[in-house]
């Protein structure tokens, strides 16, 4: 274990002497992804198809704040919307303008949370987000949980109508841009995972501030099975028709990411927890008081005895000092036996 406790300070070392370095490649790396994403999921637009398109947004949004990446893809989707269809373009937009007025309104610093919801979806790994967010955020964060998940659900039933819409006339446009929004806001499955996801993080979120021992393992289990009863329990009642396999091993990969993070940011002592009690001339306190874990990697310095020199010196050191007390005890002795000697005379 200390081992493992040895190799989070050596990444937190790392990590802390480039922070930015790294913070930017990430970003670069997630704008990447999510370009590439709608470029290939949609590519209406031939010329914005190309990867090197994606490649050259995402250098750009790699300079800039997190929100220009959710700006710029946004864009993205309308340009691609606009080359299949004008009338799905304004509904497209009209449905992300009402959204990003919630989501800039309540939620500005959470432009990470609307980019990864939808490529969770994308990767069938749902539960990672309520798990992750419930432990590092606060509730505030279901906003962009919500808007994520519309994003995701509206750009899946725009490619299901792309389809459609590439060859239908004038006269059907309308009918079928009505039926487009009905698809999204009436969607039994989009509706059921937003609430699912909404009591995943509540769980995770409300577990994780108990004063209990081991309250985020604790925390990220039971949003998991809160998340996948819900899940569950919509797929019986309404008939969605979930997968089952993709809830069991989103919610297991979920359970081991909350250990991660909990390695990282939330490693404590519970054995070494103490309970403390003071009070003031108002309030008697009851504090428990649980350490971090810190290890630093200890720096031996070996130093190198040659045994031969240092037992030759040493011996040569010896020999001086006895010659040396010989010839002071025989200078006595010769000096005591002269006196003597006089005394006799």
């Amino acid at each position: 274990m200390d081992t493992i406790f040895m190799i989070r300070e050596n990444v937190q070392r790392i990590y802390a002497k480039n922070s930015k370095i790294y913070e930017k490649a990430i970003q670069f790396l997630l704008a990447f992804i999510v370009f590439l994403v709608i470029n290939q999921t949609f590519g209406f637009m031939k010329i914005l198809a190309s990867p090197v398109v994606s490649l050259g947004l995402a250098v750009i949004c790699a300079f800039l704040p997190l929100t220009m990446t959710v700006i710029a893809g946004t864009a993205l989707v309308l340009i691609h919307v606009f080359a299949l269809s004008p009338m799905l373009f304004v509904l497209t937009a009209a449905v992300f303008l009402v959204m990003y007025i919630f989501y800039f309104r309540l939620t500005p610093k959470m432009a990470v949370v609307v980019l990864l919801t939808p490529i969770a979806f994308a990767l069938k790994i749902p539960y990672v987000i309520p798990v992750a967010f419930g432990l590092m955020a606060t509730p505030v964060c279901l906003v962009a949980i919500i808007c994520g998940t519309i994003a995701f659900y509206m750009l899946s039933y725009l490619k299901k109508a792309a389809a459609v819409a590439q060859g239908a006339g004038l006269e059907n446009m309308i009918g079928q841009s009505a039926d487009y929004l009905k698809q999204v806001f009436q969607s039994k499955e989009m509706w059921v995972m937003i609430v699912a996801l909404a009591i995943s993080f509540l769980v995770v979120y409300t577990l994780r501030k108990q004063a209990m021992d081991h309250a985020w393992k604790i925390g990220a289990a039971g949003g998991v099975v809160a998340g996948i009863v819900a899940t569950a329990a919509g797929d019986i009642a309404l008939g969605i028709h979930v997968s089952y396999g993709m809830m069991i091993f989103s919610g297991l990969l979920a359970v081991l990411l909350g250990l991660g993070l909990e390695l990282f940011f939330f490693a404590v002592d519970y054995t070494r927890s103490e309970t403390l009690e003071f009070e003031d001339d108002e309030y008697h306190y009851y504090v428990k008081a649980v350490p971090k874990i810190s290890l630093s990697s200890s720096e031996k310095e070996v130093k190198k005895i040659h045994e031969r020199q240092e037992t030759a010196e040493i011996t040569r050191e010896e020999t001086r000092n006895s010659a040396a007390e010989e010839e002071i005890d025989r200078a006595l002795i010769e000096e005591s036996l002269k006196k003597e000697l006089g005394m006799k005379e």
